[in-house]
């Protein structure tokens, strides 16, 4: 195998031992981005001289003895994420040139354990879409079928590790940021429960926010998430006590019993979605563990629910800072739709959306009471091109219409109940030959039981990702 699709624990292995070089991989990493990057479109910055001379020192640092825990490896910021001194656009063209003054406190802590950032990555503006496209960078390509979108807002996180440019990449999730081009390009993708990283004010104290990474094993989430663990002054809801640090379940992990529900009570569902679901509640009933069908009692108000909990904090304080008309004007369609939905905003519809995020967490609860986990799709169909504009075109699954802005993902009931872990990873392919993809959501906190079963998973339904089935690239 390629050492740049080599997990990123056996990069790291490979450079102890002396087998594999950073300098090496990082030259690697850079000629697969020259190569890729025009058709795909996963980096709008790169700092190839930069990371090429960093590199090298980490190469020395191996030498030496003094190499910290991810030392070397090519790492893809998100273009939302602060990194001091670095043009952050979060794709619009009304931050064409801001310079972020700070760095987020978890790309901080991936730089302190020596990571190396290779460049920055497409988002739609503002992260307000769950396509990655933006009038300043472009359109973001899935390396597994082109003519299907990324997903978003990480979408050039995703692009950049599925096609071996990145060893990993930081990603965020408001909506389903991390999980939704996990799903569409093979990944791993982790939402931690509110409060276990740390987050930069406001967005810390928004239970609808998390920062995390996306990984091609299971293996490396497990690696690199607990160094992005822990309390940050800067923010106060990350002192959540952590009583589980190793990520153990509760149990034996065939003792785990298992929820299973395809469409969380209203969703339509694709028939090729459906089929992988059932194969991966099939592998895990094959292992011994209960897996049973489970009803939710939620419905469409979920998305309701979802849509003014994203506009109550992060939409007012866009429109704060970026609500003029003539900035309204720079920006894309779905952008100024989303402003102009914020402005339809009162304290009745807050009211409402916190009122029935009550009634989903006792249905959800009653699931809890009986099974220890949850398990459901990430997303409800892949057939999304990477152009779609929520404010603009329609979306059917399984012949029926459904929202076109939130009907078609399944990941922000669970921004809603944000204290719950769920980790997105792929189970299969859908029809179109982009990966399919299941959440794995977990009672509050209870990260361990997640990570246990997401195992099992791996080793069946997943084992072929990134070992013998990569993306055909041109």
């Amino acid at each position: 195998m390629s050492p740049i699709y080599l997990p990123l624990t056996e990069q790291l292995r490979q450079f102890a031992s002396g087998q594999l070089s950073p300098l090496t991989l990082m030259q690697q990493s850079l000629q697969r981005v020259e190569r890729h990057n025009p058709a795909l479109n996963a980096f709008n910055f790169l700092f190839a001289d930069t990371a090429l001379a960093q590199a090298e020192q980490a190469g020395q640092a191996y030498q030496q003895g003094t190499a910290g825990k991810l030392c070397g490896l090519p790492l893809a910021i998100k273009d939302e994420t602060y990194i001091k001194g670095q043009i952050t656009t979060n794709g619009s063209r009304c931050l064409a040139d801001f310079v972020a003054k700070d760095t987020d406190p978890p790309a901080q802590r991936l730089l302190d354990a020596g990571a190396i950032i290779l460049g920055r990555t497409t988002t739609p503006e503002f992260s307000t879409s769950a396509v990655t496209w933006s009038d300043l960078w472009g359109v973001s390509r899935n390396p597994w079928n082109p003519a299907i979108t990324c997903g978003g807002s990480s979408g050039g996180s995703a692009i950049a590790v599925a096609s071996g440019m990145a060893s990993f990449a930081n990603a965020t999730d408001i909506g389903g940021s991390v999980r939704i081009p996990a799903a569409f390009c093979g990944l791993y993708g982790y939402k931690p429960p509110h409060g276990r990283v740390a987050e930069i004010s406001p967005y810390n104290i928004d239970l609808y926010c998390h920062h995390s990474i996306l990984t091609r094993s299971l293996d490396d989430l497990r690696y690199v998430y607990p160094l992005l663990r822990g309390a940050d002054w800067r923010d106060s809801h990350s002192f959540v006590p952590d009583t589980n640090p190793g990520l153990q379940p509760r149990k034996p992990v065939r003792q785990l019993k298992i929820a299973v529900s395809a469409n969380l009570g209203f969703y339509p569902l694709a028939p090729d979605i459906r089929r992988e679901l059932t194969r991966s509640a099939d592998a895990l009933r094959a292992q011994g563990l209960q897996v049973d069908e489970v009803e939710l009692n939620w419905d469409r108000r979920v998305i309701d629910t979802a849509k003014i909990q994203q506009r109550a904090l992060m939409g007012l304080l866009l429109k704060r800072q970026f609500g003029s008309a003539a900035q309204r004007a720079k920006m894309t369609p779905y952008m100024q739709h989303y402003l102009a939905q914020v402005d339809t905003l009162t304290p009745e519809l807050m009211l409402d959306a916190n009122l029935y995020l009550c009634q989903m967490w006792d249905a959800l609860a009653t699931v809890f009471k009986q099974y220890d986990l949850l398990l459901c799709p990430t997303l409800a169909t892949t057939d999304i091109r990477p152009d779609f504009d929520y404010s603009q075109h329609q979306v059917s699954v399984d012949g029926k219409a459904v929202d076109a802005n939130k009907g078609w993902f399944m990941t922000y009931p669970f921004n809603s109940l944000s204290q719950c872990p769920v980790l997105s990873m792929p189970n299969g392919f859908c029809d179109n030959g982009v990966p399919s993809s299941l959440q794995i959501v977990g009672q509050p906190y209870q990260e361990g039981d997640v990570f246990a079963v997401a195992q099992l998973l791996a080793d069946t339904v997943a084992s072929g990702f990134y070992r013998s089935d990569f993306p055909q690239l041109a």
